[in-house]
C-alpha cells in the first residue's frame, strides 16, 4: 500500500496563515480557525497546505486505510476549500441539502465546499455543517 502523502504536523499554522497575501482571505482563514476549533474542540494542525482539526483513522472495505482530519480547510488562491467529509454520509444527506440551500454563494463537491469569502455565506449555517461533519465522523470512526 502506498504511503499517505498528506500528514499532520507539517508546519506552523500561524506562519502559514500569515503567509496569505490577501488581507481579507487571511482574516477569513483566522475566522475559520476559530469556528472549527470551537466545533471540533481541537487545535488547528497543518496537513500540507490544509488546516485540519482533530483526526480519525479510516479503513475501507477495499482495504485502503489512512488518517484524515475531522474538519478543515485550505485557503486556495481562487477560493476556500472547506472539507466536510462527515456530511457525505447518506443518513445526513437530506439535512445537508437543506443547509446548503440556505448557505449562500458556494459550490459543493462530494464532501468539499468551495466559497470565495465568508461574507458570501451564512456562517451559522456553515457552523451547522461543520458540526454535522464532526459528529458523523466521530460516530463512524470513534
Amino acid at each position: 500500500m502506498a504511503e499517505q502523502k498528506t500528514k499532520p504536523g507539517s508546519g506552523d499554522v500561524a506562519a502559514f496563515i500569515e503567509g496569505i497575501e490577501d488581507a481579507g482571505k487571511r482574516a477569513d482563514a483566522q475566522a475559520l480557525i476559530a469556528l472549527m476549533s470551537e466545533v471540533s474542540g481541537e487545535p488547528p494542525v497543518l496537513w500540507g497546505t490544509m488546516v485540519g482539526f482533530g483526526q480519525y483513522h479510516y479503513r475501507y472495505e477495499t482495504g485502503h486505510e489512512g488518517d484524515s482530519f475531522l474538519v478543515g480547510f485550505a485557503p486556495r488562491k481562487a477560493e476556500f476549500s472547506i472539507y466536510l467529509m462527515g456530511t457525505y454520509f447518506p443518513e445526513v444527506a437530506e439535512k445537508r441539502e437543506a443547509l446548503l440551500a440556505r448557505l449562500g454563494k458556494h459550490r459543493m463537491g462530494k464532501a468539499c465546499l468551495y466559497v470565495k469569502r465568508l461574507s458570501d455565506v451564512d456562517v451559522g449555517v456553515l457552523r451547522e455543517l461543520a458540526e454535522i461533519s464532526v459528529g458523523e465522523l466521530r460516530k463512524a470512526y470513534g
